[in-house]
């Protein structure tokens, strides 16, 4: 039997175990939970498609937060990893995440899975096995909250050669690339006026939700230009506001975004070559390349300071060792060189939540209130024309007030 066959034979048994394995409504009859499963192996795409009750199936070593919390804000029943979900390099957070907020999550089953499953159907996952009806598709590892910890413990223990890796590297690329961030990137051309404005760079990293809530009451009383970093405009349209620049890669920012009437500024390589510009030109939308080194963060920040921006309030960047091992970079020099460059115009969101206050506390909005009332009733009180008012309203309320009084004889 050749090897094409024998997969077609397996796919006939498979989707043999969808149709007879569910009951009515998707139910079935065996032990465990019966869920559709959406799978992807780019985890921010599967995100975007998911749906409450999905499994979710991926391709993920070392588990990061930000997508954690994209898969628990989306309320998936289940996460099925083809890779372990901690490797032992660092002590990454997106597992101990998961198994916190009561998902059941399997390790390891192999990338097999891919070949074995499309969008859309249902499987049952019963304890460490993914079937169809009653056909085996994989195999895994639990995780536990104990079996998280034990592995975190393992992962601290080799966190000092990631250090030294993660230094190396970091020297190297300062004496590589430190020019550019000394004499600054080339501005494109740009229809959005930066200068001297308060400019909001955000990028769909660590705590953007809680950080663009906070933000409410200094967004809407500073207006400041919306500036997203790739899937940073997601992350804003779905927190009820609509960038005004879109900077990045263009990889991880959904068509809606895109055509949201943001202007698109492509981030490219130094010698020119954009692989974003593709996307953007397949939808027919106009845009402008920035060729720089350093990450697309980097580039955004850079970009609202020499456009002249005032204050530079950042959302979502990575800042901590494991932040950045969790992006897979394998160095931060960019980004500490970008906050050399760019200094005291950066602003953490919880520095601006905690020291800035509205000009217009609740307190006195209740005094305005009372005043206005109090002149209101005072008017109508003294002035000749008030008692006509009275009046007229005493008339108007008349049949109301007669059919109240009925009621109660």
């Amino acid at each position: 039997m050749s090897r094409r066959t024998g997969r077609a034979a397996f796919l006939r048994r498979v989707l043999r175990g969808l149709r007879t394995g569910r009951g009515r409504n998707g139910r079935s009859d065996l032990p465990g939970l019966v869920a559709p499963v959406r799978l992807d192996r780019r985890t921010k795409n599967l995100t975007r498609r998911l749906q409450p009750g999905d499994i979710a199936v991926i391709d993920h070593a070392d588990l990061d937060r930000v997508s954690a919390e994209s898969m628990i804000r989306c309320r998936v029943a289940a996460v099925v990893n083809a890779a372990a979900s901690i490797t032992g390099r660092y002590p990454n957070l997106g597992p101990q995440l998961l198994v916190e907020a009561g998902i059941l999550l399997i390790d390891d089953v192999g990338s097999d899975i891919f070949d074995k499953l499309a969008d859309g159907h249902f499987v049952r996952l019963d304890s460490d096995t993914l079937y169809a009806g009653d056909t085996i598709l994989a195999k895994g590892t639990v995780q536990t909250a104990a079996s998280v910890t034990a592995a975190m413990g393992r992962a601290k223990e080799g966190l000092a050669d990631q250090i030294r890796a993660f230094m190396a590297n970091t020297i190297e690329y300062i004496g590589r690339d430190f020019e550019e961030f000394i004499d600054g990137i080339r501005v494109p051309p740009l229809r959005t006026k930066l200068g001297d404005r308060h400019a909001l760079v955000v990028a769909r990293g660590y705590r953007h939700h809680e950080d663009l809530l906070a933000l409410r009451a200094y967004i809407r009383e500073f207006k400041p230009v919306m500036v997203a970093v790739d899937g940073g405009a997601d992350a804003l349209l779905e927190a009820g506001y609509r960038p005004h620049l879109i900077v990045g890669d263009m990889d991880s920012v959904s068509d809606r975004a895109l055509t949201c009437g943001a202007e698109l500024v492509v981030h490219a390589y130094p010698d020119g070559r954009a692989p974003g510009l593709a996307r953007v030109e397949s939808l027919g939308l106009p845009s402008v390349l920035c060729p720089a080194t350093g990450t697309s963060e980097d580039v955004a920040l850079l970009l609202a300071d020499e456009a002249g921006a005032r204050l530079i309030v950042a959302v979502g960047m990575r800042h901590t060792l494991v932040e950045f091992l969790d992006k897979g970079r394998p160095g931060m020099a960019s980004a500490v060189l970008t906050r050399m460059r760019v200094g005291d115009k950066i602003v953490e969101p919880k520095g601006v939540s905690r020291l800035y206050q509205s000009r217009i506390s609740n307190s006195w909005l209740v005094m305005l209130v009372l005043a206005a009332i109090t002149t209101i009733v005072v008017a109508v009180w003294f002035l000749p024309v008030g008692h006509t008012i009275i009046t007229l309203v005493g008339l108007r309320l008349s049949p109301f007030w007669h059919w109240l009084t009925g009621l109660l004889k």
